[in-house]
């Protein structure tokens, strides 16, 4: 056996890599997930689904043209996607992120998706400071490099800093981002089908205002992504 796969599995021993998902010690090979975990990750499909019987397409009809809404998983609560994006945004691991980027890219890209480029939804300024690092981010850079397109940090800027959104309605929400978004540079999206992405989808308030701001901008379609959404 090769001597660094002996020191691997050594520190392994003394320092165990731990699932995200459930804590359990990993296996050799396995990505910051483990396989178990994998196999019972709640996945959506609604890639596989035509526009017209996708739920989530459905959320945005008549509010903003959206070419494909796409979700990797389903948000149940105290279940592994919730530990999962609880890493992500709160534990500063951003791996979490990027590999399900990497498979969620990998599962469109076989199945014929294709765009341009792939805008995360932005943070303000003042949160980014905070938090250290954007959430959504992650999730981007996994997505273009399975996709094989470029991904651009900078594409939205947030006006503004907005309240949280996790105890306002469907209403209340949309008022807490209409027009926080705007594309900070047109040439980056002009004509370009834009993938924006966050990393959960409740009502769809944050990414239709996104989607408006780089429609206004000059993009030639946009689609939205996420990690999860809730369903209603």
């Amino acid at each position: 056996m090769p001597l660094p796969v002996i020191l691997a599995d050594f520190v392994g021993l003394i320092f165990p890599k731990v699932c995200l998902a459930c804590a359990e010690p990993l296996s050799r090979g396995e990505d910051h997930i483990c396989t178990s975990c994998r196999a019972q990750l709640p996945y959506t499909d609604y890639h596989l689904l035509p526009a017209d019987a996708n739920p989530l397409a459905r959320r945005f009809w008549g509010r903003v043209p959206v070419r494909h809404a796409l979700s990797y998983l389903r948000f149940l609560r105290r279940g592994r996607v919730q530990h999962l994006l609880h890493q992500l945004k709160y534990r500063g691991q951003r791996d979490v992120g990027l590999v399900l980027g990497r498979w969620y890219g990998h599962d469109l890209s076989r199945q014929g998706f294709q765009f341009d480029l792939v805008v995360p939804v932005p943070l303000h300024p003042r949160k980014l400071a905070k938090r250290g690092y954007n959430q959504s981010d992650p999730f981007a850079a996994g997505l273009a490099e399975s996709l094989g397109i470029p991904w651009q940090p900078h594409a939205l800027r947030r006006l503004e800093h907005t309240d949280s959104q996790t105890r306002k309605n469907r209403l209340e929400r949309w008022q807490n981002v209409a027009e926080v978004f705007e594309t900070a540079d047109l040439a980056v999206v002009q004509g370009k089908h834009v993938l924006v992405v966050d990393d959960v989808l409740t009502t769809g308030a944050t990414l239709e205002a996104c989607a408006a701001a780089l429609l206004a901008a000059g993009a030639a379609e946009v689609s939205i992504a996420t990690i999860a959404s809730a369903d209603r």
